[in-house]
């Protein structure tokens, strides 16, 4: 394959990878934020303690994190179907790229959030602030630092679940690699491919730690 062929293949590729993680970020930041809060609010010495649902939150957490992703992606299938009319594409691999980062992204959070000082917290509480007040005043903008670097992780393991997506005709780069560079035995294609991903993870992290670095107070 010649390079001017190849270079429209990456153009698609690259986009379809970045449509793929930009999306599948949103959703999970959406979902995931508001779930690590509530492991951190409903623990037993949190601000509103609710043992059992946290616990149950808890274990739905485990659970997610234990599934490989390219288990969970065809376990939920009818899922995927359900919610966007195919099992195949880029829109349809939103569905478990989403499912797949939502309790990893809530384990970071709920990690970042627990840094916060308990000092601070009863401050805020001796001042007679309410709990809403406390989550959305005290704990998030405490630990956003955290949390940007959470993302930061986030949008790396999304990065790598869309490459595992192209196995099933996800789309993306990952897609191109197994296409050309595997079945057809296209070392170019591998190369470059791999090499654009490795990019694109240095690159994010690289923006995430600058943005984590000036959002932290130390």
């Amino acid at each position: 394959m010649t390079w001017d062929e190849l270079w429209p293949l990456l153009q698609e590729g690259a986009g379809q990878t970045l449509q793929m993680v930009l999306l599948a970020t949103l959703f999970t930041v959406l979902l995931g934020l508001p779930l690590g809060v509530a492991l951190v609010v409903f623990d037993k010495q949190g601000l509103r303690p609710l043992p059992v649902v946290q616990s149950v939150l808890g274990f739905v957490v485990n659970v997610g994190r234990s599934l490989p992703f390219i288990v969970l992606m065809i376990a939920i299938i009818p899922f995927t179907r359900l919610v966007v009319g195919t099992t195949i594409g880029t829109a349809a691999v939103v569905v478990p790229l989403t499912v797949g980062a939502v309790p990893f992204f809530a384990r970071l959070v709920e990690t970042a959030l627990r840094e916060v000082g308990s000092d601070v917290v009863q401050a805020a509480q001796a001042m007679g602030a309410s709990r809403t007040a406390i989550v959305a005043k005290v704990l998030l903008p405490e630990a956003r630092a955290g949390i940007v670097s959470a993302i930061t992780v986030t949008v790396i393991a999304l990065i790598g679940y869309s490459a595992m997506a192209g196995t099933v005709g996800g789309g993306g780069l990952g897609d191109l690699a197994i296409r050309y560079g595997y079945q057809r035995f296209e070392t170019l294609v591998m190369i470059v491919t791999v090499v654009l991903l490795v990019v694109l993870v240095q690159l994010i992290q690289s923006l995430g730690d600058r943005v984590a670095r000036r959002l932290s107070h130390r």
